[in-house]
């Protein structure tokens, strides 16, 4: 019973219909059908007796054949509606026609499990900090238009996340970060290299205002196939710009455990400055340290005020598709339709 009233509810969400036009012909077409079937009467036996009843005053029409007809029909302008494309409750969202792709690259080596980064509820880890910062200024670039992905890296780098406009599965794949992933050690120049062919890759199949990337990372290239600065020549030869950010404070620095408590084991920091300057200045980027907790948000709010670009057409609000409550509704419609044919209607065959 709450999940039907849920449905119900649902239904005076709907904020637009991405064909109206398809939904207005398809509901005409069910009407007049409905129309048609009331006006021609049923078929039945001849009964001797039925010309005496009606100069009785015997009712001519069946109400409950009428009511049956009548729930058919808001069935059907249900189902025209679900095929109209309903659109869900509208949010700000503007159309992406000049975005900037942006790949987030991030360190998941073992030493972003350092606890020197603190919270509202006690130290937090590198890794759990840069996560959830990373994620709230992901999620305002996917609300400002541009497409947005993201590269992890420790002994190897992947793509866990492609560039998208989806901020649900940034979202989700920023969840799944987890210290370790992609290894121990710090492949940084293959990760950029990584980003960089990603980047120029999908650059051949429209014009975009900007390729950034933007790379994180605690420590200093240890191991991968790729040099850094390898891998910043070529980012600054196809034209992206590369912001790096190093994380961490000085000395020696307990690390967490993987049920995250405190371990006995220690971390000292080894970020290669010199080499993240290097790299944001040969692409003509930015490099920023973040050597408290409180300075990778301003860190990333400088990065978000520097990558900008002008758009003309205003916020569009635009809601997703959303046909399951009008299908879920059809469906009950139809239900208490045969309920009402096969059980109160039911006639001697």
């Amino acid at each position: 019973m709450s999940e039907a009233l849920a449905t119900l509810l649902a239904l005076g969400e709907v904020s637009g219909f991405l064909s109206p036009a398809l939904g207005a012909g398809l509901a005409a077409l069910a009407l007049a059908a409905c129309v048609q079937a009331l006006r021609t009467p049923p078929r039945r036996l001849a009964w001797p007796a039925a010309r005496e009843l009606r100069a009785t005053g015997a009712r001519r029409h069946d109400p409950l054949r009428a009511l049956t007809l009548g729930l058919r029909a808001a069935a059907l302008l249900l189902l025209a509606a679900a095929l109209a494309g309903p659109l869900g409750p509208a949010g700000a969202t503007r159309l992406r026609e000049e975005g900037i792709d942006l790949l987030l690259v991030l360190d998941t080596s073992e030493s972003m499990r350092a606890l020197d980064a603190e919270g509202r509820d006690g130290l937090r880890t590198r890794l759990e900090l840069a996560r959830e910062v990373v994620a709230r200024f992901a999620l305002h670039r996917v609300a400002s238009g541009d497409r947005v992905g993201l590269v992890v890296f420790g002994d190897d780098a992947f793509t866990h996340c492609p560039l998208s406009t989806d901020g649900r599965l940034l979202r989700a794949a920023l969840e799944r970060v987890t210290p370790g992933m992609a290894g121990q050690a710090t492949a940084l120049g293959d990760a950029l290299a990584l980003a960089v062919k990603r980047l120029h890759s999908v650059a051949q199949g429209g014009p975009t205002a900007g390729r950034v990337v933007v790379l994180l990372t605690d420590g200093r290239s240890n191991t991968g196939s790729v040099p850094p600065e390898i891998a910043a020549t070529l980012a600054r030869q196809l034209g992206i710009r590369v912001h790096t950010v190093g994380i961490g404070s000085e000395g020696e620095v307990p690390m967490a455990t993987p049920s995250g408590g405190r371990s006995l084991e220690t971390v000292r920091q080894d970020l290669d400055a010199e080499t993240l300057r290097h790299i944001a200045q040969t692409s003509g980027g930015r490099y920023f340290a973040a050597q408290r907790s409180a300075d990778l948000g301003a860190v990333y709010e400088t990065i978000d005020r520097l990558e900008r670009v002008e758009r003309a057409a205003p916020p569009q609000r635009l809601g997703e598709p959303a046909p399951e409550p009008l299908l879920a509704a059809a469906g009950l419609v139809l239900a208490l339709e045969l309920l009402i044919a096969r059980v109160l209607g039911r006639r001697i065959p």
